[in-house]
């Protein structure tokens, strides 16, 4: 009977070879955008009511290297996404990863997008009163969540101080 659950177990925890592919090749395209080691960092994904928030942080908090690539790559990213350029995750991830169309077709000022540096890392908030881009921003954390499941966890749903200030769209 032990035999079994442990074959039963191991069944359970086995991945796709597909799926090991597609994880292997997002990891091997996203060190060359990513500056900091995948292996070192996790990306914590957390949606919020209009939005949400993406963290990349060091495991160790005494790495200074990764925290300042952390840092330097998310003010990068925010900087291009607050401009509507979201061709780093397209590279990544593909043309037709979830969400991503939407997100590229918004117009200024439709997503409102800070960076803020964390103590082990940085993050970056993503803020719309739109439903259809709050959607499309939640579709796309779950591929993220699914194409760095390695080195990436969910955040959980919270609400950050300053959705409040949201200008209407």
């Amino acid at each position: 009977m032990l035999m079994i659950l442990s074959a039963v177990s191991l069944y359970a925890y086995a991945v796709d070879p597909d799926t090991e592919k597609r994880l292997d090749d997002v990891a091997e395209r996203g060190m060359h955008i990513m500056p900091f080691d995948l292996e070192e960092t996790v990306h914590v994904f957390s949606k919020t009511q209009h939005g949400g928030v993406q963290q990349v942080i060091a495991n160790d908090e005494s790495d200074t290297d990764q925290i300042r690539q952390i840092r330097k790559h998310l003010l990068e990213i925010s900087e291009a996404f607050g401009q509507g350029d979201f061709s780093y995750p397209e590279y990544i991830h593909g043309a037709d990863m979830p969400g991503l169309a939407v997100l590229k077709a918004a117009k200024p000022g439709q997503i409102r997008i800070e960076y803020a540096e964390l103590p082990d890392g940085a993050q970056i908030n993503y803020f719309s009163r739109s439903p259809r881009l709050i959607e499309a921003i939640h579709q796309w954390f779950d591929a993220q969540l699914s194409d760095h499941a390695r080195h990436a966890k969910p955040g959980h749903n919270h609400e950050h101080r300053h959705d409040h200030d949201m200008h209407p769209n």
